[in-house]
């Protein structure tokens, strides 16, 4: 089956990529979860861990292991690389090649398929800035951005667009662009 990896970003959808992580797995696919800083104060890698079946990529120090880095060796074994959720910090490190933690480091070496599950505030999504990221990444061979909902309550009590897409949806377009 196909290496995912799956790119968990801060944003309290964060919980989610434990599911899809699950169902992946459960379809047989061997996943790979490489979290940001800031998407441990909403997933704890332990929850990760136990239901990818593999150690889990917070940061640099993760990187004991082998005399190639954690994040290059993924990179080049990756046949989909998987943002859920991928938060308005991470598009902009992304889409200017900045690499300040392990993920965006791993994005940089990643020659797979990128799959872009946003969730923000929809005054972040909606924001120039963040537009003007989104643009620069589908620009880029294999980037795909799927979401965010175009309505739905938010965590933060708005309504309206933000809202990451459906488990279902998300373990559909990562199967989908595998096939």
């Amino acid at each position: 089956m196909a290496t995912v990896i799956l790119g968990v970003c801060g944003s309290i959808a964060a919980y989610k990529a434990a599911d899809v992580a699950s169902r992946l797995v459960k379809l047989g696919h061997e996943v790979h979860c490489v979290c940001t800083p800031t998407a441990l104060k909403f997933v704890t890698p332990l929850t990760l861990m136990t239901l990818s079946r593999n150690p889990v990529i917070t940061t640099f120090e993760d990187e004991t292991g082998s005399w190639v880095p954690v994040h290059i060796d993924l990179a080049q074994r990756a046949d989909v690389l998987a943002i859920v959720p991928a938060s308005a910090n991470t598009m902009a490190c992304m889409a200017h090649g900045l690499a300040p933690n392990a993920l965006t480091s791993l994005y940089l070496a990643n020659r797979a398929p990128v799959l872009i599950f946003p969730a923000m505030n929809g005054n972040m999504w909606n924001h120039p800035a963040t537009q003007q990221n989104a643009s620069i990444l589908l620009g880029r061979e294999g980037h795909r951005i799927i979401g965010p909902e175009d309505a739905g309550m938010l965590a933060c009590g708005a309504e309206g667009q933000g809202r990451l897409v459906t488990v279902e949806r998300i373990v559909d377009e990562i199967l989908r662009e595998l096939r």
